[in-house]
């Protein structure tokens, strides 16, 4: 190697950590093995909430090494992701653009006229070199971000389409390097840097599979039609087996799996995340980095989801207590507490969090509804029981009011859309039924939230499936589909529609690759 170290650190206690790594040197020169252990080490002190030094360990070599370009650019557009600032997008956009240019660098040479897939379909693996072979790798990465990004940039299904578009060439990489990895050499196979290579083909293999699964049918059938396909169960798979490994990518799997458990499968599926799997995946980083910010963030999310908002509420404080250089994983950490008190209707507190959200971060917005926190508050009797007081408090409002508003009607149907959803929640079906139906009878009174119809056909397809009815479950869940367009959240809606009728027909969430 080509710097030297002061130590070794036991991996629990941060103490040693820092004291073993705080001064190595920079590298004065930067093979492929150097800068996958510098990288390590990066993220080691990345996990440790020295996000700062992690960057400057980075940066020196940011316009030489694929993997520092990599390394670097990702801490950027995680941190993007979180603040939703315009100039934080833009600042991680342009980093990314970086990164890809140094990765081209160490690819392949091809000519102006052949394309990456008849680059790699003419050569097998042994014809690439190892370096070449992590090139490939680290650009798909590098494009996979890029477009994570400019869609978390304008969130609509528009953009979401033209992303997809434009990482068509990430796709065809990482599908070709899973036919390379498949039919390498046992020489090949026997590399000390092969892990990370397979690290890397499963990370992008299982996020684009399982991202693609997610996509209603009609997006689907027509990225389908330009060579994407996706199934979940593969996608989880190689999730799962990339967690589990030794790369510099385990992490990141880990990370993927989490977030796909604890949000996405609530905001754009029916909000049944896998909680006993993102347990076993987080208790290894949280004996290892027992102080580290995101680790501790995800564990606190768990419990919420598993309705424990005690014991979450404490390890949220522990998160923000933990590192102060951040200030959006405290963000995050108000955002999740503001819904923790809400739950409890401890509405004090509630609005405290909200109230420090309003000062201090732009992109704090949504509904309890469009977060699915109905589902999590669900799993505590006692709570919706209480949240149903309130929402019947409205009601009786409503009704007692003598000069109504232009809003009459459409405040009406959202007190009884959620009303529903506490009843169901509470097993009392029947009356739940006749909340959702009476939302839909009072269509035409609509002047402004027309979302609350289709949104409330598709909770009671939700309901006729509890109850054991498919046909009606299926046949409620389509009007929603396809008699209404153009309302509020019309895309997240249809995310949901898709996960429920995968699950109701009993077919795969898309197509095989």
């Amino acid at each position: 190697m080509a710097y030297a170290s002061n130590g070794t650190g036991n991996d629990g206690d941060e103490e040693n950590f820092e004291d073993a790594y705080e001064n190595i040197p920079v590298a004065s020169k930067m093979d492929l093995r150097c800068a996958l252990e510098e990288c390590t080490l990066a993220l080691n002190l990345f996990l440790n909430n020295k996000f700062s030094e992690a960057l400057e360990r980075l940066r020196p070599w940011a316009k030489e090494s694929m993997y520092h370009a990599l390394g670097y650019s990702t801490i950027l557009v995680m941190q993007a992701a979180m603040t939703f600032e315009p100039q934080d997008i833009q600042m991680g956009i342009g980093t990314m653009k970086e990164a890809l240019q140094t990765c081209q660098r160490f690819r392949k040479r091809n000519s102006v006229v052949e394309s990456l897939s008849n680059l790699v379909s003419k050569q097998t693996g042994d014809q690439l070199s190892e370096e070449e072979m992590h090139a490939e790798i680290c650009y798909a990465e590098c494009l996979l971000q890029k477009a994570a990004l400019t869609f978390v940039q304008d969130e609509n299904m528009i953009n979401f389409i033209k992303g997809g578009l434009k990482i068509r060439t990430s796709y065809q990489i990482y599908k070709e390097c899973h036919q390379v990895l498949s039919g390498m050499t046992q020489d090949k196979n026997s590399s000390d840097t092969h892990h990370q290579f397979e690290g890397g083909v499963k990370l992008g293999i299982g996020a684009f599979n399982l991202m693609l699964s997610l996509l209603p049918s009609r997006i689907l059938r027509l990225l389908e039609f330009i060579g994407f396909s996706g199934n979940r169960g593969l996608g989880l798979l190689q999730l799962q087996e990339g967690a589990s490994g030794t790369s510099l990518r385990a992490i990141l799997c880990v990370l993927t799996l989490l977030f796909y458990h604890t949000y996405v499968s609530l905001i754009l599926g029916t909000g049944e995340g896998n909680l006993e799997e993102a347990e076993s995946l987080i208790e290894p980083y949280l004996k290892k980095f027992p102080n580290g910010s995101i680790v501790l963030f995800y564990a606190a999310r768990i419990g919420v989801l598993k309705g424990n908002f005690e014991e979450a509420q404490v390890t949220f404080q522990q998160c923000i207590k933990s590192q102060h250089e951040w200030k959006q994983i405290h963000h995050l950490c108000y955002w999740e507490l503001m819904w923790c008190y809400s739950f409890q209707q401890d509405w004090l507190q509630a609005f405290r969090y909200a109230d420090l959200l309003s000062k201090e971060s732009k992109w704090s917005k949504e509904m309890m509804y469009v977060w699915n926190g109905f589902t999590i508050v669900g799993k505590r009797s006692d709570l919706t029981e209480n949240l149903l007081v309130t929402i019947e408090k409205a009601e009786t409002a409503l009704q007692n009011e003598k000069n109504p508003s232009e809003y009459y009607g459409d405040d009406q149907c959202l007190v009884q859309l959620l009303k529903g959803l506490c009843l169901k929640h509470l097993g009392r079906l029947l009356q739940a039924e006749l909340c959702f139906n009476q939302v839909i009878q009072s269509e035409k009174r609509l002047k402004y939230d027309h979302y609350l119809v289709p949104f409330s056909y598709y909770e009671l397809g939700l309901l006729y499936k509890q109850q054991g009815d498919k046909e009606k479950a299926i046949r409620a869940i389509e009007t929603a589909k396809n008699n209404y367009k153009d309302y509020s959240m019309e895309s997240r809606l249809h995310f949901r529609i898709h996960a429920a009728l995968c699950n109701l027909k009993g077919t795969p969430p898309s197509t095989p690759p």
